[in-house]
Formats: C-alpha cells, structure tokens, sequence
C-alpha cells in the first residue's frame, strides 16, 4: 500500500468526495442510530484538524475521528462512564462555551470492509494518537469499542477489558491494537454509548422479532438489547473501555 494520510481542515474537498456508505457498512446497522452522534459527526467542520482520511493512490481506505475537550475542571476530575456519548456531549457544550479544550480523545476509526486485517487499523490509532500530539495535546483518550466481545455479550465488560493473552497483550484483538501502539488501558466505561428505539425499529435494524420481554442477544452488540414489549420500545446500553495514549515524558 501506498497509503498518505489527509487531515479534514487541509483537504475539505476530498472528504467530500468520500462514499461513506462504503464504510459504515463495517458497523452493525443500530449502531448507526446513536441519537448523541449527530453532536458531532453535524459539526465536522468545528474539529476539522481532528479528522483524518487514509488513502491508498486515489482510494479512500480508512477513516479516524477524535475531537478535542475540555478536562481537568470541576465536575470533570474523571474519565466519564458515560464514555463516547458523555464526552461527545462535553465537546459540544465546551465549543458552545468557548471554553479552553486541553485534552483530546479519538472517538472512531473505521476501515473499508475489504481493508479490515491488513494492519490499516493499527496505522490510523498511530496517526490520530500523532495529530493529537501535533497540536499540543500530551494525551489522547480513546472509549474503546473492543472488537471480539460481541462474540460474548452476556460477559461482564469488567471481566472482559482485562483479560490477557499468555504474552501478556490484551486477548481481545482490538485492545491490543492501541496497547501495542503504547496505549494504556485505564477503566470501563459501563454506559458509553446508549441507543433507544422502537421495537419497529429495531425490528428494522436487526430483522429480529423482538416478540419477548428482557434481555435479546443481537449480532456486533457488545451487551444484550432490553426490551418492554409494554412500552413498546427496546434500549442498548453499551460498554466500552477507556484507553490513553501519552506523549512520552508527560506527566500524568
């Protein structure tokens, strides 16, 4: 691969040329209809030095997103267990109020279905953790989403983030990415990213029935859905874990 990496506030046009239909079928479809995203993907233009695009020649291969936010301040000592969605909803109220964002954190990385295994997830952790440190942040936090704990989502995230391989590198394929890419894995985030919808909808979503009370296993959910066939509705709250990336020398 001959791959060059482009930054969004540099190369606005070409990432208006981007299908991005073409990535987001890398995502199971309910994913796609976290209400607290358009926070965020709506506003690209705002944190266009934080978005950048992987090609290959003339082909758009991979994606990155993160964001800046502001951290440290009252009501803000810790990482959130709200994770993706609390810090994305932090960034938005922070540029509202111009206040000062001192931290960064990486919120997706998405790669071309027929891409996926080829090393490209790996160069694109590298490339956001860079950029992040190329404009002035000693950190950058990441809500990971682990890849394989969809295989078991009936297995507690607290269980799962720290689970390690005999070489000592996190068993699940993901996690080990970023550590490998000199990542520290910090906490679980049990509520990271929630995503309400009709049954309807997730009918729609998952082509599942949705016919029975409680706890439905659904295919690429890291947790089981719950659903009230009562009030007619179903919510997945999911799980992620937060991982940081460091300048190295800067403190902690």
């Amino acid at each position: 691969m001959a791959l060059t990496l482009h930054q969004r506030s540099r190369n606005p046009e070409l990432f208006g040329t981007v299908d991005h239909a073409d990535f987001d079928r890398s995502w199971p479809v309910f994913l796609q209809h976290n209400p607290t995203g358009h926070l965020y993907y709506g506003e690209l233009d705002t944190v266009a030095d934080y978005v950048l695009l992987a090609t290959d020649g003339a082909e758009p291969v991979a994606k990155a997103y993160s964001t800046p936010f502001a951290f440290g301040g009252p009501g803000r000592e810790e990482l959130p267990d709200g994770g993706w969605d609390q810090v994305i909803r932090w960034q938005h109220a922070d540029r509202l109020a111009g206040r000062a964002r001192n931290a960064a954190t990486a919120l997706e990385i998405v790669v071309r279905k027929e891409r996926q295994g080829t090393g490209l997830a790996s160069v694109m952790v590298n490339a956001l953790r860079d950029n992040a440190f190329r404009l002035g942040h000693d950190v950058l936090y990441a809500p990971v989403r682990p890849s394989q704990k969809a295989d078991e989502p009936e297995t507690p995230m607290s269980e799962y983030a720290f689970r390690v391989r005999d070489d000592g590198l996190p068993y699940d394929a993901w996690l080990r990415v970023h550590v490998r890419a000199g990542g520290r894995i910090l906490k679980v985030c049990p509520v990271s990213m929630t995503i309400p919808g009709t049954l309807a909808q997730w009918r729609e979503w998952t082509g599942l029935p949705f016919d029975t009370d409680g706890p439905v296993v659904v295919e690429g959910a890291l947790s089981p859905v719950l659903v009230s066939l009562a009030q007619d509705s179903a919510v997945y709250v999911e799980p992620n874990v937060w991982v940081e990336h460091r300048r190295p020398g800067a403190l902690r």
